[in-house]
C-alpha cells in the first residue's frame, strides 16, 4: 500500500524495518529473514536463511521445552538473542506457529523495533478514539449516570450536542424505554464491579424504524479499585436486529402456517402470523373459481377488467378488523389497474404507499375504501399473489397503519416468502377438499340411497366419513329383504382409506347383496366373501405400478358382520369376520354387548366362519356398528363400548333421536375414521299372518291344498289373488310331491306381500327354463315367474323352500272404501 495515499500517514508508516520477522520451518531452518531482523542482529538474509536457528539464542535451549513449546499455536516472552558481533540482547519475542496455505508447519516470529515506550500523544489518540469512533455509540458517566462525555456517533444519534446533555441521565434527555433499560444496566455494573452486555431496542429522535444497540457497559476504577464511573459502548445492530425478527417470523410461520388441510383455516393462519409482527392488518383473498371441483386455469390471463375475488381471511390489530369493508365469504370485484389486480397480472408482490396514484386512484371510486385509508391513517401497504405450482390461487394484502415504519423493499421479500409458503399449503388444502368431496360423493353414492321396505325390522342409520386427515374409508352397512319375511342386516370395514378404499367397499357390498339374493346362511356368505377379498388383493399385488401421485392398491382387508333376522320365528342368525360384536337392548332396558364367535378378518383365506343364534324379544334393539365409533385416542375400547350401551339403554325412544345420542355421547369431535351406525328395532308377524299345512306325498294332496289357500285368503280379506295364488300353490306342491322328499310343508305369509312358501327334504334346487313344444314339463316355474313378483329357492338344514312373492295393493283407506261403496 502507497503511503501517499493515506490521509496523515508518514513515510515509514509500513516500514518493515521497524519490526523484525523470522521464519523458522518444523526442523529449525531459517526461511524467512527481513531488513528489520538483520538491524536487530546483524545478519543478512543471505547469510541466515537456510541456516539452523540453533545459533541464534545466547543460551541453550532445553529440549523438553522445545517440545511443549511445539504444542503451542502461539507463544510470547523475554528471549537472550546473539547479536552477529557477539553481545547479549533481550528481546521481546512473539511467536506464531502456523501452516500456511495448507503447507508445512512452520514458526513466525515477530520483535518490534520501535514504539516500545508509551508516547507522548497516546492519550490524544484515546481522546480521538473516543469521539471519532465509527459506528460505536460512546459516553462516559458519574457514579450518578449523570452524562460526563458523548462521542460523536452519539451525539448524532441523539441529534444534541454533548452540552446539551451534559449532567443529564439517559432517562432524561431521551425519553424512551430503551434508556430506562440502559439505566438499569448501568447501574448493575456499578453495584457488583462487573461488565455488563445487554441488547437494547429503541427509536432514535426523528426515526419511526426500532433500532437495536449491543450494548457494553463497563465499571471504571482506578488503581485501588474504586468506581468513578461507568462507560457506555453501543453497537447499532439493527440490520441483523430485522434480520433475526425476519427469520423468526418465517420459523414462526413454517410451524403454524399449513397445520391443517382446511383451506379457510390456513388462509387465517397466514393472517395470524403476519399480525401484529409485520403488519397491522391482512387480508386473504381467493378466485372464485377455486370453489368448483375442476382445476383454475393457470394466472389470471384474459380477458382484463374487474377481478372478483372471495374473502376467505383476514386479521387486524384492532378488535373485531374495522378495516375490512369485505366480510368473510363475500366476493368483491376489484376493478382493473387495482394493487390486489395488479399484482395477480403481474405475477409478482407490489409495494404501495398512501399516495401513490395507483391507490389514490381506486380509493377515489370506492368511498367505502377511501373512508377506512384515510380513518385508519393507512400509509402503506404490500400485495403478493398467492401462485403454487404454477397456479394463481389468489392475493394477500399487508396494511400497516399503527406501525410507525412504512414498508420497505426490503419487506418485500419477507412478504413473498411468507405467501409463497401458505400458497403452498392452500394449495395442498385446496387439492385434497376437491379429492376427499371426490371419494365421500363416491362412498355416498355406493351406500343404501334410501332403506328398502320390509316389515321385520324398524330401521336408522348413520354414516360420517373421516375427519380431514385419515380421508373418506371403506365402512357401510346395508339392509337386504329375504324371502320369507326375512331381512338381513349387514355392517363392514375395509381397511385403508381414500377412492380406492372406498371402491372396494362398492364392490364387497355388491357381492353381499348378490350372495343374499341366493339366500345363504351367514356363515356360508362371509366364506364366499372371504374368497372374493382374497382374490381382490391377489389383483392388487399383480397390478402394474401406479404412476407417481396415484394412488396404490396393496393388499385388500375387511370386516363384516352379516345378520338375519326372521320375524315369524324371532330368531337372528349373526356371523362376524373380524367384526366388533353387536350390542343388543331387551325391551326391559338392558344393554349388553353379545358374546359371539369372532371369525378372521377378510381375506386371509382356509379358515372356517361361525355362525351363532340369537332369540330377541319383539321390541329388542340390535345395534351395529364399525369400530371407528368405539376407537379413539382419548379412550380405550372398553370405555367406549360402556359408553355405547349407556347411550342405547333406552329401547323405546326413536331410533333417529337414538343415533343422535350415540353420536353426541362417543364423538365429542370429529371422528378420525369412518363411521357406520344400524340400529334396528326387532318386530314379530302375528300368529294370524301365518297359514301353515302338512301337505302328503300324494298327488290327490294338490287339491286340497289349492282348496285351503283359498279359504285363508278369504279368511285374510285377499280373494283378488285367489287366481294366482291357487296357480302357484298348485306348482310349488305338485313338484315337491313329484321331485322331492317328505315330509312336505306349505306356508303362506301375509305381510305386505302375499308370500307362498314349499318346502321338502330334498336338496335338489328346480331351474328356471323355457321348455320346447312337445315338452311336457317345464312350463310351471314359468308361470309362476311371470305371475308374481319374485320367486327363489333358499337352502334349508333340512332340505329346501321354494317361495313366490305376490305384490298386494295397498289396504284402502277409510274414505276410500266409503267411495267404492258409494
Amino acid at each position: 500500500m502507497a503511503t501517499d495515499k493515506v490521509p496523515g500517514a508518514s513515510k515509514d508508516a509500513f516500514d518493515e524495518a521497524l519490526s523484525a520477522s523470522v521464519t523458522i520451518d518444523e526442523h529449525g531452518i531459517v526461511t524467512g529473514w527481513n531488513a528489520g531482523a538483520e538491524a536487530l542482529l546483524g545478519y543478512s538474509p543471505t547469510q541466515i536463511v537456510g541456516r539452523s536457528a540453533a545459533g541464534l539464542p545466547a543460551e541453550g535451549v532445553d529440549e523438553a521445552e522445545l517440545r511443549s513449546l511445539a504444542q503451542l499455536p502461539r507463544w510470547n516472552g523475554q528471549v537472550a538473542l546473539r547479536h552477529r558481533d557477539g553481545h547479549r540482547l533481550e528481546v521481546k519475542v512473539l511467536a506464531h506457529r502456523r501452516a500456511p496455505e495448507g503447507g508445512p508447519l512452520e514458526w513466525f516470529l515477530v520483535s518490534a523495533l520501535t514504539g516500545l515506550r508509551p508516547e507522548p500523544d497516546d492519550e490524544a489518540l484515546v481522546g480521538w478514539h473516543h469521539e471519532q469512533v465509527a459506528g460505536c455509540h460512546m459516553g462516559l458517566y458519574d457514579t450518578g449516570l449523570r452524562m460526563r462525555r458523548a462521542n460523536e456517533a452519539w451525539q448524532h444519534a441523539l441529534a444534541l450536542t454533548e452540552d446539551d446533555i451534559r449532567g443529564l441521565r439517559p432517562t432524561e434527555y431521551l425519553d424512551d424505554p430503551a434508556m430506562a433499560t440502559m439505566e438499569r444496566v448501568a447501574l448493575r455494573a456499578l453495584e457488583t464491579g462487573e461488565p455488563q452486555v445487554k441488547e437494547v431496542y429503541g427509536r432514535a429522535p426523528g426515526e419511526s424504524r426500532e433500532h437495536a444497540w449491543l450494548s457494553f457497559v463497563t465499571p471504571l476504577k482506578d488503581e485501588d479499585g474504586r468506581i468513578h464511573g461507568v462507560g457506555f459502548a453501543g453497537h447499532d445492530i439493527t440490520d441483523q436486529y430485522w434480520a433475526r425478527k425476519r427469520l423468526a417470523l418465517l420459523a414462526d410461520a413454517s410451524t403454524r402456517i399449513g397445520s391443517t388441510l382446511d383451506v379457510t383455516r390456513t388462509a387465517q393462519e397466514l393472517a395470524d402470523v403476519a399480525v401484529p409482527e409485520f403488519a397491522d392488518f391482512v387480508s386473504v383473498d381467493l378466485l372464485p373459481s377455486l370453489d368448483g371441483a375442476h382445476e383454475p386455469p393457470p394466472g389470471t390471463g384474459e380477458p382484463r377488467g374487474p377481478v372478483p375475488l372471495r374473502r376467505v381471511a383476514h386479521r387486524s390489530v384492532n378488535p373485531g378488523t374495522p378495516e375490512a369493508v369485505v366480510a368473510p365469504g363475500q366476493v368483491d370485484d376489484y376493478p382493473e389497474g387495482s394493487p390486489p389486480v395488479e399484482s395477480l397480472r403481474s405475477g409478482h408482490a407490489r409495494l404501495h404507499y398512501a399516495t401513490d396514484p395507483t391507490i389514490t386512484e381506486w380509493t377515489a371510486r370506492d368511498r367505502g375504501r377511501a373512508a377506512t385509508v384515510r380513518d385508519f391513517g393507512m400509509h402503506s401497504a404490500i400485495t403478493v399473489p398467492l401462485t403454487a405450482r404454477g397456479t394463481t390461487l389468489g392475493v394477500v394484502v399487508f396494511v400497516r397503519h399503527r406501525h410507525p415504519e412504512v414498508f420497505r423493499e426490503d419487506d418485500l421479500v419477507l412478504a413473498e416468502e411468507l405467501a409463497a409458503r401458505a400458497a403452498v399449503c392452500i394449495d395442498n388444502a385446496r387439492r385434497y377438499t376437491r379429492e376427499r368431496a371426490t371419494a365421500v360423493t363416491l362412498q355416498r353414492s355406493l351406500l343404501p340411497q334410501a332403506l328398502p321396505e320390509q316389515a321385520a325390522v324398524e330401521i336408522a342409520s348413520r354414516y360420517l366419513p373421516a375427519g380431514a386427515q385419515a380421508g373418506v374409508g371403506g365402512d357401510w352397512f346395508d339392509v337386504i329383504p329375504l324371502s320369507g319375511a326375512r331381512v338381513a342386516l349387514v355392517v363392514g370395514d375395509v381397511v385403508g382409506h381414500g377412492i380406492h378404499a372406498s371402491a372396494t367397499m362398492g364392490r364387497l357390498r355388491t357381492a353381499v347383496l348378490t350372495l343374499a339374493d341366493i339366500d345363504l346362511p351367514p356363515d356360508e356368505l362371509l366364506t364366499h366373501l372371504d374368497d372374493l377379498v382374497a382374490r381382490l388383493s391377489a389383483e392388487g399385488k399383480d397390478a402394474p405400478r401406479p404412476g407417481p401421485g396415484a394412488e396404490t392398491t396393496g393388499d385388500v382387508g375387511a370386516t363384516c358382520l352379516y345378520a338375519v333376522y326372521d320375524p315369524l320365528s324371532g330368531h337372528c342368525t349373526i356371523a362376524l369376520a373380524g367384526h366388533p360384536a353387536p350390542v343388543l337392548v331387551t325391551p326391559d332396558g338392558t344393554a349388553k354387548l353379545l358374546d359371539l364367535p369372532v371369525g378372521p378378518p377378510l381375506g386371509l383365506g382356509g379358515l372356517p366362519f361361525e355362525a351363532t343364534d340369537v332369540e330377541l324379544p319383539e321390541g329388542s334393539l340390535l345395534a351395529l356398528y364399525t369400530d371407528g365409533l368405539i376407537e379413539s385416542r382419548e379412550r380405550d375400547i372398553d370405555a367406549g363400548l360402556s359408553l355405547l350401551c349407556q347411550a342405547l339403554a333406552h329401547p323405546s325412544a326413536p331410533l333417529d333421536n337414538l343415533c343422535d345420542a350415540v353420536l353426541a355421547a362417543l364423538l365429542p369431535g370429529r371422528p378420525s375414521d369412518d363411521i357406520a351406525l344400524l340400529i334396528a328395532r326387532t318386530k314379530a308377524l302375528d300368529t294370524g299372518q301365518v297359514a301353515t299345512w302338512e301337505i302328503p306325498a300324494d298327488p290327490v294332496a294338490v287339491a286340497q291344498a289349492r282348496k285351503g289357500a283359498a279359504a285363508q285368503l278369504a279368511a285374510w280379506g285377499l280373494d283378488d289373488a285367489g287366481f294366482v295364488t291357487e296357480l302357484v300353490v298348485s306348482e310349488l306342491v305338485t313338484n315337491a310331491i313329484r321331485y322331492g322328499d317328505p315330509p312336505i310343508q306349505l306356508r303362506l305369509i301375509h305381510d305386505r306381500n302375499l308370500i307362498c312358501e314349499v318346502s321338502d327334504a330334498s336338496g335338489t334346487a328346480p331351474h328356471l327354463r323355457r321348455a320346447r313344444t312337445f315338452d311336457e314339463g317345464g312350463r310351471g316355474l314359468l308361470l309362476v315367474a311371470q305371475l308374481t313378483a319374485a320367486w327363489g329357492t333358499r337352502q334349508t338344514t333340512e332340505g329346501k323352500t321354494i317361495w313366490a312373492e305376490q305384490t298386494l295393493p295397498p289396504a284402502p283407506q277409510p274414505a276410500e272404501r266409503l267411495h267404492s261403496g258409494l
